[in-house]
């Protein structure tokens, strides 16, 4: 059974002078349920445009998306924001949290977004710092954790309003071994223990190892 379904995606993007750059061409792919797809290539190959449109990030030029029979492309600004809030979790290879609140807060935020009530928001990010093994750095903010704790928050905080899919862009790019191989362990802990689609930009050949699907790209295409 497969989550999504990408058909035909084109996209490209404005150089000047009436020029376009295309980027992705005539992209066409399924990413099973339950499972860690994994997109690989070369710098330039398009992989992050490819994830970011399968995640209603950004929109194709043509094409068709669908999100568990849900035409992504097609949706308005406002609808497409509310479903990827409840049904996709993003992590980036810099982590993005809000250095001004804890990491509890950060993992409260999107919760709170999508209305849960702030006493359940509360206990499910304490829940999600227990599963990624933080629950000691709740209080802690971004400026006082390591960036491998710093990621392991972000990871959380894209479980918050549990979604099935969970997408990340180069998530160990930034970190040391130790810590890259924690992230790995649990990536495989969200699929097999929770159940979690994860569709993975990397270059980092352990986490490739753990894959269950490979996609490579190369100039916007993907190879047979």
């Amino acid at each position: 059974m497969n989550i999504i379904k990408a058909e035909n995606i084109f996209k490209s993007y404005p150089t000047g002078q009436n020029n376009r750059l295309e980027i992705l061409k005539d992209i066409s792919l399924e990413i099973p349920r339950n499972k860690i797809s994994v997109i690989v290539g070369a710098s330039g190959a398009g992989k992050s445009t490819l994830l970011h449109i399968l995640g209603g990030l950004d929109k194709p030029d043509s094409g068709k998306i669908l999100i568990e029979e849900n035409d992504v492309a097609s949706l308005s600004d406002k609808k497409l924001s509310s479903f990827r809030n409840n049904h996709i979790g993003f992590v980036f290879q810099f982590h993005h949290l809000l250095p001004e609140f804890t990491a509890l807060e950060n993992i409260t935020i999107p919760q709170l977004i999508g209305n849960v009530s702030y006493q359940k928001a509360i206990e499910k990010s304490a829940e999600l710092l227990e599963i990624v093994g933080l629950t000691e750095r709740a209080e802690h903010k971004p400026a006082q954790l390591s960036g491998g704790e710093q990621q392991r928050v972000a990871v959380a905080r894209a479980l918050a309003n549990d979604p099935k899919l969970i997408l990340a862009d180069e998530p160990t790019g930034n970190l040391d071994t130790v810590n890259s191989e924690l992230l790995n362990d649990l990536f495989v802990q969200l699929r097999d223990k929770y159940g979690k689609t994860l569709i993975i930009v990397t270059h980092n050949k352990d986490l490739m190892a753990l894959a269950d699907v490979i996609f490579e790209m190369k100039d916007g295409r993907l190879k047979t």
